[in-house]
């Protein structure tokens, strides 16, 4: 198994623009049962993706509760970066 910030921007190889939900849903079967598998832990890994340039933030909405949520992808060179970083 990867390390989970691996496995996060691994997730962008494969997949369009997704929130955090989006995320855990498709990464809980491999990480759910970890201390740090939260809502709050997996934003901190976006927001420091998104730093290193490696996502972007390409839309946000409100979700059932009127709370803020983002949406990141990484476009085609971040994805180029990333597999060639982090294998399958």
């Amino acid at each position: 198994m990867k390390p989970f910030n691996y496995a996060l921007l691994k997730y962008f190889t494969k997949h369009g623009k997704s929130s955090v939900y989006e995320i855990m849903d498709e990464l809980k079967a491999d990480y759910g049962k970890f201390k740090f598998f939260n809502k709050k832990a997996i934003e901190g890994a976006l927001l420091t993706a998104e730093a290193n340039g490696l996502i972007e933030e390409v839309a946000a909405s409100l979700d059932k509760d009127e709370n803020l949520v983002l949406y990141y992808e990484a476009n085609e060179e971040s994805r180029k970066i990333i597999n060639s970083f982090i294998e399958d």
